[in-house]
């Protein structure tokens, strides 16, 4: 991963989504790219006049350029190449285009100013969008290294495959690469591709994995893989996101929605 694009914002994941970056970007001689996205689109019922967005606009520059100057010198005392992207607009918008020049791209599992309440609105669409893998790191992330294992969730989809393809640079870092499938019986023919083949994909990369199948747990699929990941000591997850339509994840409640609303681990994903 030579090209790290970081997302910057105010929300509780920043410190450690910057710590990920700088291990990651350590260990693949990498180059990080803070981009920081400011919208003035505020909004407030009867402000016929903008005299809200009027008021807000101060704080907000204020606010960002405090941000900056306190990462800018985190960055300063570290050995990582860096530079910086101040842009107006959206964060969503800004980050897809410049992630097309990027390996990675990433963000926290929350929205700022959603309060940790529900899965990152910004993480769903850059997975979906953005022609590079996407790393959700959750706020409790203290360090993230990359020789330690690996779990692969594994449901045998052209979503699943991608994420491991796009994964390639840090499975072959790590010590231990899990393939893992949750799958029922009634669900085996449906497979696009069998976990032999991801297999047999990642000792072409010569990075060797061993494949496990786990019971589906009463909570769930998601459940199922936290526990897998759990029990091997896994430090990444690897997953395609949103293996059905996003607004059937959205409505019933899918796997890479779950995953997103409280990640115990960085989530790599991809579609």
């Amino acid at each position: 991963m030579k090209s790290i694009l970081l997302h910057i914002d105010h929300d509780a994941a920043m410190i450690a989504r910057l710590q990920v970056a700088l291990d990651i970007a350590r260990a693949t001689n990498g180059h990080i790219t803070c981009l920081q996205a400011i919208s003035y689109e505020v909004f407030a019922p009867g402000d016929f006049y903008g005299s809200a967005i009027a008021a807000a606009m101060p704080v907000i520059k204020e606010n960002a350029e405090k941000l900056r100057a306190e990462t800018e010198a985190r960055l300063a005392g570290e050995d990582v190449a860096w530079d910086w992207r101040f842009v107006y607009g959206i964060a969503p918008d800004r980050l897809l285009e410049h992630s097309p020049l990027a390996d990675l791209v990433i963000v926290g599992p929350s929205d700022s100013g959603s309060g940790g309440r529900g899965p990152s609105a910004l993480a769903g669409d850059l997975a979906l969008r953005a022609p590079v893998p996407v790393l959700v790191v959750p706020q409790d992330t203290a360090r993230y290294d990359v020789s330690a294992p690996v779990m692969v969730a594994w449901n045998g989809s052209s979503e699943a495959a991608h994420a491991l393809r796009a994964a390639v640079p840090l499975l072959a870092a790590s010590r231990k690469v899990w393939l893992v499938s949750v799958a029922e019986e009634k669900d085996k023919p449906r497979f696009d591709f069998p976990s032999l083949e991801g297999a047999q994909y990642l000792s072409r990369h010569g990075i060797a994995c061993e494949v496990v199948e786990v019971p589906k747990s009463a909570a769930g699929v998601a459940d199922a893989l936290l526990s897998a990941a759990r029990m091997r000591e896994c430090g990444l997850m690897v997953m395609g996101a949103y293996g059905h339509s996003r607004l059937a994840e959205l409505l019933l409640g899918g796997v890479t929605r779950k995953m997103l609303t409280k990640p115990a681990m960085p989530i790599l994903l991809a579609h």
